[in-house]
């Protein structure tokens, strides 16, 4: 019987480095706090140029699985970590951008992930996290405040929550969905005809869904926080399909 040959798959370097430095995480080799040898020293035992070597290292920093320090001494060099956020919110915000997920796509992850997370948060969330809460509520709330301001505090306050819900992932997820749409909201923020008005209504909304979150109503907080989104995200929605 004839041999039925297959091509081979063929990886540039810097891919064979990421999958062994994937498999040792894994395998449990490698875990957060550790750090890597020096490129000087990795480089020949994995059989790379160090170029190739730099190469990956970039990659995992860009995915938040990895820092790298320059310079010398015992802060230096690249350290394993756990920081899925940020890395997660670029990835998702580009292929927004890009057009790989529609408005209507987000906000319908929106509203799922919020109200899992606001009512989760009636049930877990500490006295310390509903005070720091209150805190980001409070400054939405005073005069002074601005646009750009209010808008990072929004994400902050949503963020929050989700973070006390008890579910990293959901957690994660949520502020990576806010932060892909961060520039639209804004936007409609600063397009507002009455700011100060707009403001106080949306800062009112906050004040209440944290008032149900701290006496333990998570199904009320789960519906508000659903028309919150809907009620400003789901403008965005209506305003692009008008442009279709």
């Amino acid at each position: 019987m004839p041999v039925e040959w297959q091509p081979v798959r063929q990886s540039r370097t810097h891919e064979l480095v990421l999958q062994s430095i994937e498999q040792r995480v894994f395998a449990g080799e490698l875990r957060a706090g550790d750090r890597l040898p020096p490129e000087r020293e990795l480089a020949p035992v994995l059989g790379v140029s160090r170029s190739a070597l730099r190469e990956a290292l970039r990659v995992l920093e860009t995915i938040g699985v990895l820092v790298a320090q320059p310079g010398r001494g015992p802060d230096a060099g690249a350290r394993i970590v756990r920081n899925p956020d940020d890395a997660l919110g670029r990835l998702l915000r580009l292929h927004f951008a890009l057009g790989s997920y529609s408005l209507h796509d987000v906000l319908e992850a929106r509203v799922v992930l919020e109200r899992s997370s606001f009512e989760a948060a009636a049930r877990h969330a500490s006295k310390e996290d509903l005070d720091k809460a209150e805190a980001l509520v409070v400054r939405m709330g005073e005069p002074d405040v601005e646009v750009v301001e209010f808008n990072d505090l929004d994400t902050r306050f949503h963020v929050h929550i989700a973070r006390s819900s008890g579910n990293e992932l959901t957690s994660t997820l949520t502020s990576a969905v806010r932060e892909s749409v961060r520039p639209l909201i804004l936007r409609a923020l600063e397009e507002a005809e009455d700011w100060p008005a707009a403001a106080a209504a949306l800062n009112a909304e906050h004040t209440e869904l944290l008032r149900l979150v701290r006496a333990g109503k998570g199904a009320k907080a789960a519906d508000l926080v659903e028309q919150h989104i809907r009620s400003l995200h789901g403008t965005l929605v209506d305003e692009s399909a008008e442009r279709l």
